[in-house]
């Protein structure tokens, strides 16, 4: 059983991606996507997106994470594989998932579903421009419209040398709209030769258990849940299934603390000061869906424009933003 997690644009960058591994162990992180149009990537542009491409390809705890890229030049896709190679990543995952109008106008992501064609050229261009060692993976949804050629899709990835799939279980049509259909990442999983990975709507314990039982595969890449409830992970290797009560709430919040802190810091050394908030705001706004207290501190914080107004807010809620590098309780799950 892995536990992996997912790339998501806009959310899981290094930042919080740091933060979510510290409070839980994953077998491996995805990054957000690197887009390949045309050019020869630089090697900065990789290490932006990948910053623990300096760090042994590995977040501060010890994850290994893999580099995401996405086009629809085999060739270009190819070329970018080989100079990222150089850098070292854990691997390379290839983005056949991305719902978005602007990426899919533009020819990449969820939009060639519609070719299979495609999807093995790229993938066999990929795998090619690879030095052994370097795994190659892909992530897809179950079509544009609908999943009828979801398993065509996924031999054509798995033919042109990709390793292993994940399947987010919804089309690009339903974008992250529930429910999510494990039942044809069962269907997937029984038409090719490679590991299945399955995603979608996995938000609790009992999701993971059902989407497990339905799709009928072993692995499970958790996203916005994994962000929500940076504890699920952890829980579900612990076998601790059943719903968390408020005392073991009111105890994950208090080791969130600390952690929230630091994101706030990162996130400062990242961003402009005028862009902070929102990226504090937008966690919060996901943690609010496991704690309460997540839920005051983002109504305290949600109508406040300026850094200074958010960072006494959440002091006053507890966060310890001096102390924010104060390591997080280890992660014994």
């Amino acid at each position: 059983m892995r536990l992996l997690l997912a790339p998501m644009e806009g959310l899981l960058d290094e930042v919080l991606r740091a933060m979510v591994t510290r409070l839980a162990r994953y077998d491996y992180a995805v990054t957000e996507f690197a887009r390949v149009s045309g050019t020869l990537l630089p090697d900065r542009f990789f290490r932006r997106i990948a910053p623990e491409l300096d760090h042994a390809s590995r977040t501060a705890a010890g994850t290994p994470v893999r580099v995401q890229i996405l086009g629809s030049d085999p060739a270009c896709m190819g070329d970018n594989a080989a100079r990222l190679a150089r850098l070292a990543p854990a691997g390379v995952d290839l983005n056949f998932g991305c719902p978005a109008p602007t990426v899919n106008r533009h020819r990449g992501g969820a939009v060639l579903l519609d070719e299979p064609e495609l999807l093995h050229r790229i993938a066999a261009a990929v795998a090619a421009a690879l030095p052994a060692g370097v795994p190659l993976t892909a992530k897809m949804r179950l079509g544009v419209a609908d999943p009828g050629r979801a398993c065509e899709c996924a031999q054509a990835l798995a033919e042109g040398g990709a390793t292993a799939l994940v399947v987010h279980a919804r089309t690009r049509q339903q974008g992250y709209r529930p429910p999510a259909h494990w039942e044809w990442v069962a269907r997937v999983a029984q038409a090719v030769r490679v590991p299945v990975v399955a995603n979608g709507e996995v938000w609790t314990a009992a999701d993971w258990v059902r989407c497990r039982a339905v799709s009928g595969v072993a692995d499970v890449m958790l996203g916005r849940g994994a962000v929500a409830d940076p504890f699920l992970a952890r829980r579900i290797r612990g076998g601790r299934l059943d719903p968390p009560d408020a005392a073991e709430r009111a105890r994950e919040w208090q080791a969130l603390l600390p952690v929230l802190g630091d994101f706030s810091v990162r996130v400062q050394r990242k961003v402009e000061a005028r862009h902070a908030p929102g990226r504090i705001k937008q966690w919060l706004h996901l943690l609010a869906r496991s704690y309460p207290q997540a839920r005051q501190l983002f109504a305290a914080i949600r109508g406040l424009r300026t850094l200074a107004e958010v960072e006494a807010a959440l002091g006053r809620h507890g966060v310890p933003l001096p102390g924010a590098h104060s390591p997080a309780p280890a992660c014994t799950a």
